[in-house]
C-alpha cells in the first residue's frame, strides 16, 4: 500500500476507510511541529501528502520526505504548497476546482443576508428577552450591485445566485476579463468598489493577491457598501477593514476568513457592523465528499501511471 500522510484531520469518520478501500494507508502530521518531527522511518516512506491550500507544503517538508511524490491540494487553494520546491524534485502537485463551489457560495449568501438584515445581532436581542428592533438598519439585499473580485468557479457561482435570486447587477474584476462572461467588466478594484453595493471577495490566497483589498478600496466601497470576504484572511488589510468598520466608512462586513486565523483580533469583537463564521464556507457533507473523490481519482491516476485529473500548472 502507498502510504498517505495528512497534514489535517477529516471531516468525517468515514473518509478513511474509503482511503484504505482504495489501497492507501493513512498517517497524520496535523500541525507543523508534527511535520517537522517525522519518525525518520515514515518520512522514508511517504509517498504522497494531502493537505489544504491553507496549510500547504514547505521545502523543508518536501526535503524531509525523500520519496514523496504527489501532493494533493484537497480544496481549490494551493497557496502555501512550495510549488518551485515540488518541481525541482519532479513532485506532481494537484488541486480541487469545483468541489466545494457550491457550499461556499451558498455561505457567501448566507454571510450577505447575514450582514444586510443583522441576522447573529437580532438573535441575541431575542436570546437576551429585548423583542426590539430600535436601532437595527435592516435594508434590502434585492436590486442591489453586487461586485466580485474574482470570478472563478466560486465566483460565477456567487453571481449566478444573485442574479437569478436577488434580481442584482453584477460586475467583477480579474486580471483579464473572463471569455464569454455575461457579467460587467471592470478593470481596476477600486472602479469596482464605487460601483458595488456589495464586493465580495473570491480570489485565490499568496502573494500576488496580499492586501488587495485596502483602505483605497474602502473608500471607494462606501459607506452604504459591504464587504464579503469568503476567499483568504490575507487578500484584506485587517487594520484598514477595523478603522473602516469603527469609522462607518462601510455599511458592514462579513468574513468566513481572517488574516491570520484562527487567532482573531481582538478590535474585531466588539464591532456590530461585522459577522464572522471560522473558514466554514467550503464545509459540507455534499462538498467533503466531493473533495475526498477527486482526490482518490488523482492519486489513482497517479499510482497507476496515468495523468492526474488536476494537476496545478504553471
Amino acid at each position: 500500500m502507498n502510504k498517505v500522510l495528512l497534514c489535517h484531520a477529516f471531516f468525517d469518520e468515514g473518509y478513511p476507510e474509503q482511503f484504505e478501500k482504495a489501497g492507501f494507508t493513512l498517517y497524520y502530521a496535523t500541525t507543523p511541529a508534527e511535520r517537522a518531527n517525522i519518525a525518520p522511518q515514515l518520512a522514508q516512506q511517504v509517498h504522497a501528502v494531502l493537505t489544504y491550500g491553507s496549510i500547504g507544503l514547505n521545502a523543508d517538508e518536501i526535503e524531509n520526505m525523500p520519496n514523496l511524490e504527489i501532493i494533493c491540494s484537497q480544496g481549490v487553494g494551493y497557496e502555501q504548497i512550495d510549488l518551485d520546491a515540488a518541481a525541482k524534485r519532479g513532485i506532481v502537485v494537484t488541486y480541487g476546482p469545483g468541489t466545494n463551489s457550491c457550499a461556499v457560495a451558498d455561505h457567501t449568501l448566507a454571510l450577505m443576508l447575514g450582514i444586510t438584515r443583522l441576522i447573529p445581532q437580532l438573535d441575541v436581542s431575542v436570546r437576551e428577552r429585548r423583542w426590539s428592533h430600535a436601532g437595527m438598519n435592516v435594508v434590502e439585499m434585492t436590486g442591489k450591485k453586487l461586485g466580485v473580485l474574482g470570478l472563478g468557479d466560486i465566483g460565477n457561482e456567487i453571481a449566478q445566485r444573485c442574479a437569478d435570486g436577488f434580481k442584482m447587477p453584477v460586475a467583477y474584476h480579474n486580471r483579464n476579463p473572463r471569455k464569454n462572461s455575461p457579467w460587467r467588466y471592470f478593470d481596476s478594484i477600486e472602479a469596482l468598489a464605487e460601483w458595488a453595493d456589495y464586493l465580495v471577495v473570491a480570489t485565490p490566497g499568496g502573494k500576488e493577491t496580499a492586501k488587495l483589498v485596502d483602505a483605497n478600496v474602502l473608500r471607494a466601497l462606501g459607506s452604504r457598501g459591504f464587504l464579503i470576504n469568503i476567499a483568504r484572511g490575507s487578500v484584506v488589510d485587517s487594520g484598514a477593514l477595523i478603522a473602516s468598520l469603527k469609522n462607518k466608512e462601510i455599511a458592514g462586513a462579513a468574513l468566513d476568513v481572517i488574516e491570520g486565523e484562527p487567532v482573531v483580533p481582538e478590535a474585531f469583537l466588539p464591532l456590530s457592523n461585522l459577522v464572522l463564521t471560522p473558514h466554514i464556507g467550503g464545509r459540507s457533507p455534499e462538498a467533503m465528499q466531493n473533495m475526498m473523490s477527486l482526490v482518490l481519482q488523482n492519486l489513482t491516476a497517479h499510482f497507476s501511471g496515468q495523468p492526474v485529473i488536476t494537476p496545478v500548472t504553471r
